[in-house]
């Protein structure tokens, strides 16, 4: 399959990737997409340009890697479904094979879009759904990510960042709580440490790239909410997708504010974390509500 070279330079990374998707199930009609792909499909989160497209294949069949597609031997034990005319593993077997296959803060990331996209789907069902596939690979390591999986969180970068918060040894914050200023004002923060007075923030670069509009106003209004925040808390800390990536400025900032650890960094699962977004830092994140 072949595209403009123009307009494919003009797309943005996930996009390439959801293209790709794309070009396979026009060369493989009846291909069965799973993992990243299916992710994609789903509208779950994206990092970058995954380039490789992940597709089902029979138990009896071998599991192979050509032609930019890696093919995986399944059972019966997913939940296949389709739309726009693609077959795609569900939302919650997608989540379960990336908490499984890939790094525990991407399978968190589509743990958190899972239940927020299906109120019928639970933690506990993520959970007892892993517990009960037949292959037993990758089944403790998945525990992590499906255990902490929430409706709560709104975007990858929140999910992201309560990941590398934990391994950074901090304590958990709560999410998504909502404070009332004097003049009746509601907000609500992304994260709260109530021991502490401090709360959170993930800024996604979204915010501020003028699709919301003119970018001083935004932060502007950014300003007068955080005053308002003081009300009631100590401080506030603001990071992005470069802070949590390069793990040490993330940091700085929950120490700034007055946090302190309780626990040991997890180093492993930090050095991949910032190998992960780093890689696909030139590229970007796909931000989904």
């Amino acid at each position: 399959m072949y595209a403009p070279a123009e307009r494919w330079r003009d797309l943005a990374p996930w996009d390439r990737y959801l293209a790709r998707v794309h070009a396979v199930r026009l060369t493989h009609p009846d291909a069965v997409f799973s993992h990243e792909s299916a992710a994609a499909l789903l509208g779950g989160p994206v990092i970058g340009d995954p380039q490789v497209v992940h597709v089902l294949v029979a138990a009896a069949d071998t599991s192979r890697f050509g032609g930019g597609v890696r093919t995986h031997r399944s059972g019966t034990d997913r939940d296949i479904l389709v739309a726009d005319g693609f077959a795609i593993t569900s939302l919650a077997d997608t989540a379960i094979d990336l908490a499984r296959y890939r790094h525990s803060s991407l399978g968190l990331a589509m743990g958190d879009f899972a239940l927020r996209s299906d109120a019928a789907l639970s933690q506990e069902e993520l959970l007892g759904r892993n517990a009960e596939r037949l292959s037993g690979r990758g089944r403790g390591s998945a525990r992590w990510a499906l255990s902490r999986a929430t409706p709560v969180a709104e975007t990858v970068l929140e999910s992201i960042s309560r990941a590398v918060i934990e391994w950074l040894g901090f304590p958990e914050p709560d999410l998504q709580v909502v404070f009332r200023s004097g003049s009746g004002v509601e907000d609500r923060a992304d994260f709260h440490w109530p021991a502490h007075g401090v709360i959170g923030e993930a800024d996604g670069d979204v915010k501020y790239d003028g699709r919301y509009g003119n970018p001083v106003d935004i932060f502007r209004r950014q300003g007068h909410r955080d005053q308002r925040l003081l009300e009631s808390i100590a401080a506030t800390a603001h990071w992005g997708w470069d802070d949590v990536a390069a793990v040490a400025p993330l940091r700085a900032t929950l120490r700034s504010v007055g946090l302190r650890p309780i626990a040991p960094e997890n180093t492993a699962e930090l050095v991949v974390v910032r190998r992960l977004l780093f890689r696909e830092n030139a590229t970007g994140r796909r931000e989904h509500g």
